[in-house]
């Protein structure tokens, strides 16, 4: 093998309890003056919203409020946040809340000076470079889930409508010029959204660590983000304000977006044609696809996993992983089946073909093609592991 590669790493990060503090600060150091806070509906009236927000006026940066996104944002919602920062005369955005809020305010940031439609600027190949650089403001992160990571990100997700399918934006300076992570700010999610946002973590860091590019240094990242979610994820289920252990999950959050530079794989491709159909939670969507797809990749990760189920303190094989996975579903509450979850299998055919073309697809390390794809989508709706 040629060892040849480009590799990046996050942002800098403002990491601690209390540090919402310093948003003002990192509004300075990013250079914006008139921000605009993005966040999703529910916490528009949130008090931690409201206090950063006073915060801000009280520091002479006041800022506006846009919240009209969905949970998994569609093309409507950034032409609408857009629309509002160019009427409010913003420099900048401050992305506020989990996933969907995070990738909602990079990409309407990104968008706030371009001419081309966005879909224009989808992440294949070099179409990044259409973009005009000079019309892409900064953006703060301030993540209130540990799951996405997306404050270390450079694309944001967003639903095509009209096909209904996730397509990521992405450019290199949509990158969060700070990303502030205050533990402290995830202790009210509901357990739901904990568990959900906590296996999408862990999704991020398993499919990086299996994915078949060479990557060491996003592996190590990967093994490590695992070992904080098998410690933390249970913590916090049983004591919602652990704060030692919210911190532990958000800095897996970070580090299972920063390892999936090398790679993601059919767990995501699966899931987001669910998501994009029924409106799921992505976290929670990833997590039930888990079993299904470590089962149909087992012949090219069995190593991998066993040098993995090692240093996570398990027994050293694809086995003492496996189970360890199933443990950690079930006591989180992890739907065991689509069944479970939800989602009906009239539109498997359609998600089939979706799922081989989303752009995850391409990491995983045994070939996801429409038959496989299918055949996958029928086990996870039956429970079946295995053909």
């Amino acid at each position: 093998m040629k060892r040849t590669a480009n590799w990046s790493y996050p942002t800098t990060v403002w990491f601690g309890a209390g540090r919402i503090a310093e948003l003002p600060k990192a509004l300075a150091q990013a250079g914006i003056a008139r921000p605009l806070l993005v966040t999703d509906p529910r916490l528009a009236s949130a008090p931690m919203t409201v206090a950063a927000l006073a915060g801000l006026e009280a520091a002479g940066r006041k800022a506006g409020l846009f919240s009209a996104i969905q949970p998994n944002p569609v093309a409507a919602n950034i032409a609408a946040g857009v629309a509002a920062l160019r009427a409010g005369g913003h420099d900048g955005v401050v992305a506020f809340g989990g996933g969907s809020a995070l990738d909602a305010g990079k990409v309407i940031a990104f968008m706030a000076g371009q001419t081309r439609p966005m879909w224009d600027f989808e992440d294949v190949g070099d179409w990044w470079t259409r973009a005009d650089p000079a019309g892409i403001l900064p953006v703060v992160a301030v993540p209130t889930t540990a799951g996405t990571g997306s404050e270390v990100g450079r694309a944001g997700v967003v639903t095509d409508e009209t096909t209904h399918t996730k397509k990521v934006i992405f450019h290199p300076k949509m990158m969060p010029v700070v990303a502030l992570c205050d533990p402290e700010l995830t202790v009210g999610m509901p357990p739901y959204i904990t568990a959900g946002t906590g296996m999408d973590a862990l999704a991020h860091c398993l499919e990086a660590y299996c994915g078949p590019f060479w990557h060491p240094l996003a592996d190590g990242i990967a093994l490590e983000g695992m070992r904080l979610v098998k410690e933390a994820l249970p913590a916090v289920m049983k004591n919602a304000a652990d704060i030692e252990a919210r911190a532990q999950m958000m800095a897996a959050a970070a580090m299972g977006a920063t390892a999936f530079q090398k790679a993601l794989g059919a767990i995501h491709a699966l899931s987001h044609p669910v998501g994009s159909l029924y409106d799921t939670h992505h976290g929670m969507t990833n997590a039930v696809f888990v079993p299904y797809v470590l089962t149909f990749n087992r012949p090219a990760i069995e190593e991998k996993l066993a040098r993995a189920a090692a240093y996570l303190g398990l027994p050293a094989s694809f086995d003492g992983f496996f189970g360890w996975i199933m443990q950690l579903r079930e006591a989180v509450g992890t739907p065991p089946t689509l069944k479970a979850f939800g989602v009906d299998d009239s539109r498997f055919d359609l998600m089939a073909r979706m799922a081989p073309l989303d752009p995850t697809a391409g990491g995983n390390p045994v070939k996801l093609d429409e038959a496989a794809a299918l055949r996958l989508y029928h086990q996870a709706y039956e429970g079946r592991l295995g053909a």
